[in-house]
């Protein structure tokens, strides 16, 4: 049985990598070896067309954009879910569970069933076409699996350190911060990369939110240059775009993967 797991297992890592292989592979190669020999290696390695991709497909300001709007956004939402979550796990008050359940419901709303009132909500609020409004709305749609992934955590961790905190001298706010935060550091971080990835590969909010094409986060820029280098036949400009797009998902995942690990299990171990 083992075996056949492992198998199992194998084949779709192969299915999962191998395209990216070959997409990492296409960007090093020029339009004709792309079309002549789509899957051979390239004669050698095109290291302008990551070059004209980043200056003239403007992947570069896209790539700054979704840095920014995502960098802000996962800051705010850490921030903001770490102290729902803590306050949900280690104090009862009435309404407890009742705010816990609805932020669990927040996940299961699905987002384009609310973006009609949520484009006209933002536009009378001057949010439509700005960096801090897409932050905010990043970080309300990122809330919810924050809460409930972070809710469960805090609540699994020893609170003899807190009481002790609070012996010497320690108010709530410095217990959290002091001693709470750092033994959470596990699963914030998990639930931080998974945020990272969710909102770097958004597409759907900003498609609405961002209507104009110099503050494209990287997602829409990636689709207009699906469009326009297809037409121009510069495949290889557009490949080494993609591949652009993927270099931060990747190294965040390779740098953190133990981590994760660790952020997922640490709360059941407890």
């Amino acid at each position: 049985m083992r075996r056949v797991v492992h198998v199992g297992l194998a084949l779709w890592g192969l299915l999962v990598t191998l395209p990216l292989l070959w997409a990492v592979l296409s960007a090093f190669k020029t339009d004709r070896e792309i079309i002549d020999s789509p899957f051979g290696l390239p004669a050698g390695l095109h290291w302008e067309n990551f070059a004209r991709a980043w200056s003239q497909a403007n992947i570069g300001r896209y790539f700054l954009n979704s840095a920014v709007v995502v960098g802000g956004a996962l800051a705010l939402t850490m921030a903001l879910g770490a102290m729902a979550a803590y306050v949900l796990a280690r104090y009862r008050f009435p309404g407890n569970r009742l705010a816990y359940y609805l932020f669990a419901a927040g996940m299961t709303f699905p987002v384009f069933l609310a973006l009609v009132p949520l484009f006209f909500v933002a536009d009378n609020l001057g949010l439509v076409g700005t960096r801090h409004g897409l932050i905010l709305i990043y970080t309300a749609y990122a809330l919810p699996f924050t809460v409930f992934f972070l809710t469960p955590f805090f609540a699994a961790l020893p609170g003899e350190y807190a009481e002790a905190a609070r012996i010497d001298g320690c108010s709530d706010l410095m217990v959290f911060l002091r001693v709470m935060l750092p033994m959470a550091k596990p699963g914030l971080v998990g639930v931080a990369i998974f945020n990272f990835l969710g909102l770097w590969n958004q597409y759907l909010l900003p498609l609405v939110l961002m209507p104009d094409e110099k503050d494209y986060v990287l997602s829409q820029g990636l689709a207009m240059l699906t469009v326009t280098q297809g037409y121009q036949n510069d495949w290889s400009a557009l490949f080494a775009g993609l591949t652009l797009a993927m270099i931060p998902v990747l190294a965040v995942y390779l740098l953190f993967q133990r981590t994760v690990t660790a952020g997922l299990t640490a709360g059941s171990l407890k």
